[in-house]
């Protein structure tokens, strides 16, 4: 449960959500933000976003206990379709998260029943953060298990599966990869198709829901929606792909040597996510923020001029990591990663830093192991900021060597027990750019 001054910032973050009124239309936003890469009609779509409010939806599977990145650009699509009235459903899947949707090369572990019912109310409770329950189109929370659970076999495929062809099926760009691929394709990643449009189709009848948003990636997975509700029902109903978003050299955004960035604190500090933001390449930094902040057109083409002409400043790079931190995470967590950032390079108070945002600062340093005692000269090395005793020793000798932030003018300076913060971590940084960590040990 989040506590009331939580509630409170979330409330004020959210009140503070605009969509840019320079537009003549949300879809045309939508379309500057480089939002959509695929739909049905534009021209249907454009007109429904800007006629009466109508009820729209997106799914999260729960195959892991928390968001990534890539839902984020989902639930920032579904925020600003909410922001223009409209009413969103956040679904997560307890049941297609039993299944899992075909990775491209390799057939998803089943996890079990237990696993995937705690990871639904966990990516609920995230889902609610992004998106007001406040109002006439407060966000509603489904899981597709409601309804799947109750139907038999038999039923599912009278009812649902005598709908959709194999031969569409197979050409599917999930289904084709891994057909080609070693692994082949099981039956029950095959029919997660099926399973997302009879969702779909539920959606409608209930709720008269009568669009989804999805990766592009998922473009088959949504269309087998919008084809089913046709069939089935006679009615029209939409889809928007989102592009999938990648790196101005080509690699994969949302990781971080290797690791993909969650959006739960517990699993990629407030620290670490700030940190992403501020090493965006200047290629990619206007981008990011016109998918991942509500700033406007006028503001984002302002520090578009500002990459071209002060680079070195880093100024967008600067707001971009400010403002989704504080999404995420809330303002007082952004400010504690700024703290935390200018700390480490001397120019503010590491012993002022909770012991949560130190950790995660030294996390992402090269580390030593040491205690009170320990040689400076030592933990250097052993730390990788020099390569021998000699050199570091040298280093200290021309004053450019500081723990926490304090100048070692003694070569054989050792650690000292009011060294350790929080009696657990020290600083050590030499010149004004490299740094390592030191954590207590025997």
């Amino acid at each position: 449960m989040a506590s009331v001054s939580t509630v409170n910032e979330r409330t004020e973050i959210m009140s503070a959500q605009r969509n840019d009124d320079s537009f003549a239309t949300l879809w045309d936003e939508l379309q500057w933000r480089g939002l959509v890469h695929v739909s049905t009609d534009a021209e249907a779509l454009s007109e429904l976003l800007e006629g009466e409010p109508f009820t729209y939806y997106c799914g999260f599977d729960p195959t892991a206990p928390s968001l990534h990145l890539g839902n984020l650009v989902q639930l920032l699509v579904l925020r600003r379709l909410q922001l223009k009235g409209h009413k969103p459903l956040g679904l997560v899947g307890g049941s297609t998260g039993l299944v899992g949707d075909p990775r491209p090369t390799a057939e998803r572990t089943l996890n079990e029943r237990t696993t995937v019912e705690a990871w639904v109310k966990r990516l609920q409770a995230q889902v609610s953060r992004f998106l007001s329950d406040e109002g006439d189109n407060a966000v509603r929370l489904v899981n597709n298990l409601d309804w799947t659970a109750p139907l038999s076999a038999i039923d599912f495929l009278r009812e649902i599966g005598k709908h959709f062809r194999v031969g569409t099926m197979l050409k599917k760009d999930a289904v084709a990869a891994r057909l080609n691929s070693d692994e082949g394709i099981s039956y029950t990643e095959f029919s997660y198709q099926i399973l997302q449009g009879f969702d779909f189709l539920e959606l409608f009848r209930q709720y008269d829901c009568v669009l989804q948003s999805g990766g592009s990636d998922q473009w088959g997975n949504l269309t087998s929606g919008t084809d089913l509700i046709r069939k089935v029902e006679g009615k029209s109903a939409h889809a928007i792909g989102t592009p999938l978003i990648t790196n101005s050299d080509g690699t994969k955004f949302g990781k971080s040597e290797g690791n993909a960035i969650w959006l739960d604190p517990e699993m990629c500090s407030p620290y670490a996510f700030y940190q992403f933001w501020l090493n965006q390449a200047d290629a990619d930094v206007i981008d990011r923020l016109k998918v991942f902040t509500f700033m406007s057109r006028a503001e984002i083409e302002d520090y578009a001029r500002q990459v071209a002409e002060e680079p070195f400043k880093r100024a967008a790079q600067k707001r971009l990591a400010l403002e989704v931190t504080t999404l995420v995470h809330g303002a007082a967590a952004a400010q504690g990663a700024i703290d935390a950032s200018e700390a480490l390079f001397g120019r503010g108070d590491l012993a002022a830093l909770d012991e949560t945002t130190l950790a995660a600062a030294v996390s992402a340093l090269p580390t030593a192991t040491g205690a009170a005692g320990a040689p400076v000269a030592q933990l250097m090395v052993d730390a990788g900021l020099v390569k021998s005793l000699g050199e570091a020793r040298r280093a200290i000798a021309q004053g450019g060597v500081y723990v926490n932030n304090g100048s070692v003018d003694a070569e054989d300076r050792a650690l000292e027990t009011g060294d350790l913060l929080h009696g657990r971590f020290a600083v050590l940084r030499r010149g004004k750019k490299t740094l390592a960590g030191v954590v207590a040990g025997g």
